[in-house]
């Protein structure tokens, strides 16, 4: 029986009468919770997400680029068909998109059984987004410039998500990716979370909640300066100057090993001394060693005798070790090291070294090492260097092109180095939970969270609709207004459009007799099926592709009519044909991005000042002298300019892209060819995977880039050859062109 007082009762009812939240303290003592020490959030609540969603491979790299001219080969192992493609084994993967709803079907669907046949995530290192105050943004050097990318709107939208309400919703958010994690890793895994003084304290208290307090190993303190170096003079407080890493493991039979510590020049001058063969050692006392143990050590030639004929003991060089300990102080930060080769531009990039003595630590040679904050890619870089499998994920498209860069380059150097590397593809989720960036309170019920749900989508969808001068229109499965003789159709704010997506329009269009239809979408999915406006108009469907400019949101944009929407990118491309060898050549780029304004920017700058611009597709610098003459110079005069990245595939069409649902979410007509499980089954999407055989890009140093391929030596006959270009931003464009051999 409840021991509560009738002011108790009375307060309970009228919170429950007036629709109020009990006050904390009915929790306890209604549902008798024992009153232990916990982490209390706002909106806290055990629901983990549990979706499963199909992942879509958009690309696989399993070579670097050949530099001579490549004739077909026979395969020399079970693992590769004739084309040098890894066709059996794990395939690492790197993959785009939100990593809740990553972890959430690596978890719960049929990727989980691959991942365990390999033996399991065994280490898992993040280093989350972790600033409250923290700007997004990216610097992408343009010539001799450096210019400042905002986020895109999907990855503004999770950022602001997380940091929205300062703490509590980034402890909500990292609560639940802990959370499956945890539940991902195997049995004897180990987690290292990456953290500063901003959020260390809570980080520590959320680790406690999800693996047990038990289960804390260590905690590592990172110095990124050197001694003496980049600690700012500050009045109040003393420089924070230090990064924490916090251990915690499974269970109780997690790997580690200790790590030897790289010697000093201070302690490397301590071995002076040499035996005849060069052995170098240093000599201390004798101590308290007894007769017998030195006559042992004599025996072992482990006595050195001094020209005086004092004995001492020998410690050589070769055998002696000092292991590195929990403070980190031999490993700079890239404010110090501005020259390192590893050194990407990319925000919150961390040195190798921190990786390299974790993965070395913590995981063997072939275990898998997982990292859903990537970044630039640093822990999978240094997975592929030392032996191991990895997963990686990133929300951010700019994160994941630089990723594949890096590791490109990881492989070309494996491969120069003689040394085995593995294959990797690029993958992305098929669908996305809708809720989950539109801001819907999760907390509803069901029935009042979807007139939310709908309400926002109604709110989206007008404003869209009013910036781009088009009106509402009724009556229609996926269009939702008008524009002159135009009908258009907005994609959804928290996803990509997809193929699927587009292919929805155009039937609508066929029922329907439209004729000329524009789609505005935030995000276009990485590696959308090449061709779709081709397609469409072989249907007699004019198909407009266009990109909703981060302007839609600033109502003054709105209002003045100055919002911009921008046409998809285009590639041209010219193939060379000599005998049964063909090369291909890029011969035009465009785009027609905008990122503010050069009136706006102009009329904001200071005397003697300057700032970048993007207008339709021109990269422009304003500077204003000190005198108030204001000069305009274009950074990006050629097409080349906006290209960082291109690729090719000399047979696409040759691997189709499977993906695997539950059964009761397949397409009807699942491949026949493919093999079951018991929940889940395989069916072809229609779509190909892009398979990278030869690339240029541009790195940090290099900025050349060559415009023609390496001739690569076909079959006869007919075949469908892919190019791929990613521009400076990390947006890809797809073009594929048919050749006859």
């Amino acid at each position: 029986m409840l021991d509560l007082t009738d002011n108790e009762i009375r307060d309970i009812t009228r919170c429950l009468e007036t629709r109020k939240p009990l006050p904390d303290k009915y929790r306890f003592l209604l549902f008798e919770d024992k009153r232990e020490v916990e982490l209390v959030w706002n909106g806290k609540t055990d629901e983990i997400c549990n979706v499963v969603l199909p992942f879509q491979i958009i690309e696989q790299v399993d070579e670097p680029r050949p530099e001579v001219d490549v004739s077909l080969q026979t395969a020399f192992d079970f693992d590769f068909d004739d084309r040098g493609r890894q066709i059996k084994g794990w395939t690492n993967k790197l993959i785009w998109g939100d990593n809740k709803l990553i972890l959430s079907s690596l978890k719960n669907g049929p990727l989980r059984k691959e991942i365990e046949d390999n033996g399991g995530i065994k280490l898992i290192y993040i280093d989350p987004p972790f600033d409250v105050g923290a700007d997004f943004s990216i610097n992408i050097s343009v010539g001799d410039e450096q210019f400042t990318k905002q986020p895109s709107v999907l990855e503004d939208l999770a950022y602001r998500d997380t940091w929205g309400k300062g703490a509590d919703s980034f402890i909500a958010m990292i609560y639940e990716r802990l959370a499956l994690m945890r539940d991902l890793l195997a049995e004897d895994g180990s987690i290292y979370v990456h953290c500063d003084w901003r959020v260390s304290g809570y980080m520590r208290l959320v680790l406690d909640e999800v693996f047990g307090k038990d289960s804390f190993k260590n905690e590592l303190v990172w110095k990124k300066d050197a001694v003496g170096k980049g600690a700012k003079s500050i009045a109040k407080h003393w420089p924070k100057t230090y990064d924490s890493i916090l251990l915690y493991a499974k269970n109780g039979n997690y790997t580690f090993r200790a790590i030897p510590a790289e010697l000093t020049n201070t302690q490397l001058k301590e071995f002076r001394y040499q035996d005849p063969d060069g052995r170098r050692f240093k000599r201390t006392t004798l101590g308290d060693y007894t007769q017998k143990s030195i006559e042992a050590m004599r025996q072992k030639n482990l006595i050195y005798t001094s020209s005086s004929g004092m004995e001492y003991k020998k410690y050589y060089l070769d055998e002696y070790t000092i292991p590195v300990d929990s403070i980190w102080t031999d490993i700079p930060g890239f404010g110090v090291a501005t020259a390192s080769s590893e050194l990407l531009d990319y925000p919150t990039q961390k040195p190798e070294k921190i990786s390299e003595r974790i993965i070395q630590a913590s995981s063997n040679p072939d275990d898998i090492v997982a990292d859903f904050f990537c970044g630039s890619g640093t822990t999978l870089a240094v997975a592929e260097k030392l032996g191991r499998k990895w997963i990686g994920s990133d929300l951010g498209k700019f994160a994941i092109h630089t990723t594949r860069k890096r590791m490109i380059n990881v492989q070309r150097q494996l491969k120069k180095d003689g040394k085995d590397y593995r294959a990797f593809e690029i993958l992305n989720l098929g669908k996305y939970e809708r809720q989950h960036y539109i801001g819907v309170n999760v907390s509803l019920r069901d029935e009042e969270k979807q007139k939310q749900l709908d309400q926002k989508e109604k709110d989206f969808v007008e404003l869209i609709l009013r910036a781009y001068k088009a009106d509402l229109s009724d009556g229609f499965k996926t269009f939702s207004g008008k524009k002159n003789a135009r009908m258009v159709a907005v994609g959804p704010i928290n996803l990509p459009v997809t193929r699927a997506y587009v292919e929805e329009v155009i039937k609508e269009c066929l029922e329907k007799q439209i004729t000329k239809v524009d789609i505005l979408a935030f995000e276009f999915e990485m590696g959308l099926f090449p061709n779709i406006q081709e397609d469409a108009k072989s249907r007699g469907i004019d198909l407009a592709l266009k990109y909703i400019p981060r302007d839609v949101f600033d109502k003054r944009a709105v209002e003045r009519n100055q919002v911009v929407f921008h046409d998809v990118s285009y590639i041209e491309v010219k193939p060379h044909v000599k005998g049964i060898s063909v090369a291909v050549e890029l011969t035009d780029f465009s785009v027609y991005y905008n990122q503010d304004t050069i009136a706006n920017v102009e009329s904001n700058l200071k005397n003697g000042s300057s700032s970048i611009v993007v207008e339709q597709g021109q990269i422009i610098k304003v500077s204003k002298d000190k005198s108030g003459i204001v000069r305009r110079e274009v950074l990006t005069p050629k097409w080349t300019d906006w290209i960082d990245y291109w690729a090719v595939d000399f047979d696409f069409e040759s691997k189709k892209e499977i993906i695997t649902v539950r059964k009761q979410d397949a397409e009807p007509n699942a491949d026949p060819d493919q093999a079951e499980t018991p929940e889940f089954e395989q069916y072809w999407t229609g779509d190909y995977v892009f398979e990278n055989e030869w690339q240029s890009f541009r790195t940090r140093k290099d900025r050349t880039l060559e415009l023609k391929s390496i001739s690569h030596e076909c079959t006869k006959g007919p075949r469908k050859i892919a190019v791929k270009v990613v521009d400076i931003f990390g947006n890809d464009t797809m073009k594929v062109i048919s050749i006859n051999i």
